[in-house]
């Protein structure tokens, strides 16, 4: 979840740059039924994957490439459990850290399009959407301003995770014993903002964290209910949930997660929930992704001019939307970093969705942006493909 400016300008870098932006190709000049990989082009695509692994020591590798609605390639590599053997599988489960925040979005989105929320409506204070259930006023200054959009763009004013630790600003990771209605209270009252909303970017998972509630008031109905029946659902994914805490507490197919240098299991995971907390099979995301993708196939569960101002950028950063990173080139995206987590999904202009999963991650290295490059390099192997 740590998302410095420098590794956002290295990710935005990473996915531009593997596109030309000169003569972008719509997704109705790809074959109506592209072909999944020869056996060849499986085995360079496995190639790559190895040797990615062994470049940053990473346990297990999984790894979905989908396009107009269908999976087309799908594989795992390395052991998910290095202690018991366990070989992993396309079946595993990982978590996806902050690949969580484009479904947030996204279930925002549904709830805009009910007519049950707007962008423009304040969060906290009285006439607000959570009122005073956070702390009655006098608040610090701006926090009563505070909207829905401004919270999906990450430009709330402040909480940003620009030092995360202890003594950090990224409220998501201190005060782990609090739950989130407690967490929020306590951040209310003894963090200001750094400046009025809508001035700069500074990435907040304590922001999404928000708007989980947001979600949980409007629809009275818990977070991952809503997000499961409203959204997931729709999309044909039934086996996503939201990740625990403890080794002892791994979901049923969840890998087990091995830091670098940092304790896994030292998270409150499960109060990440709408931040950073799901956690899902590469497949699942790529069919989450690609029915909200904006292309004709398959059916989008948001309507089109939904989607488009969900993924139009921010005045204050071009290149990031409402929950999701973009380009000039028409390409969207999110990776999510943990510790013992890097993952990453991607919709391109030219009609492919990819997700990709590993169960550790490397501190200060450019792990992230390489994953990023290795899927577009994977795809690149099959020569039927134009992405």
């Amino acid at each position: 979840m740590n998302l410095s400016r420098r590794r956002f300008s290295q990710m935005a870098a990473g996915v531009g740059a593997v596109v030309s932006l000169s003569s972008p190709i719509s997704l109705f000049a790809q074959p109506l039924q592209l072909p999944a990989p020869t056996l060849p082009e499986r085995a360079a695509i496995g190639g790559r994957a190895r040797d990615f692994m062994q470049r940053y020591d990473i346990p297990a590798l999984s790894v979905a490439i989908g396009a107009g609605g269908a999976i087309l390639y799908q594989d795992a590599f390395g052991l998910v459990d290095r202690e018991a053997g366990e070989v992993a599988t396309p079946a595993h489960r990982f978590r996806i850290a902050s690949a969580s925040k484009p479904i947030t979005s996204v279930a925002i989105f549904s709830l805009v399009e009910a007519g049950r929320i707007r962008l423009s409506d304040r969060v906290f204070g009285p006439g607000a959407i959570t009122g005073t259930a956070y702390g009655r006023p006098p608040y610090h200054p701006h926090i009563d301003e505070i909207t829905v959009e401004h919270l999906l763009t990450h430009t709330c004013g402040g909480w940003s995770n620009a030092h995360n630790g202890p003594d950090g600003d990224d409220p998501m990771f201190i005060n782990l014993q609090m739950d989130q209605a407690q967490l929020i209270a306590w951040t209310l009252a003894n963090r200001p903002l750094d400046g009025p909303p809508g001035e700069r970017y500074a990435y907040s998972n304590f922001g999404y964290c928000v708007l989980g509630r947001v979600i949980e008031t409007v629809a009275r109905q818990t977070y991952p209910a809503y997000v499961r029946d409203n959204v997931l659902a729709r999309c044909g994914v039934t086996d996503m949930a939201i990740a625990r805490n403890a080794p002892g507490e791994r979901q049923p197919g969840e890998i087990k997660y091995y830091g670098q240098g940092e304790n896994p299991y030292a998270l409150n995971i499960a109060r990440m929930d709408s931040h950073g907390g799901w956690i899902a099979r590469p497949t699942d995301l790529v069919q989450f992704v690609m029915h909200v993708d904006g292309f004709a196939a398959p059916a989008n569960i948001l309507k089109p001019a939904t989607i488009e101002v969900m993924t139009t950028a921010s005045a204050v950063n071009a290149g990031y939307a409402k929950g999701w990173m973009v380009n000039k080139a028409g390409n969207w995206w999110h990776n999510g970093t943990l510790a013992g987590t890097s993952t990453i999904a991607v919709r391109t202009h030219t009609g492919f969705c990819w997700a990709a999963f590993c169960n550790t991650r490397k501190n200060n290295s450019p792990l992230d942006g390489d994953l990023d490059k290795l899927i577009w390099a994977m795809a690149r192997e099959v020569k039927a493909w134009t992405v």
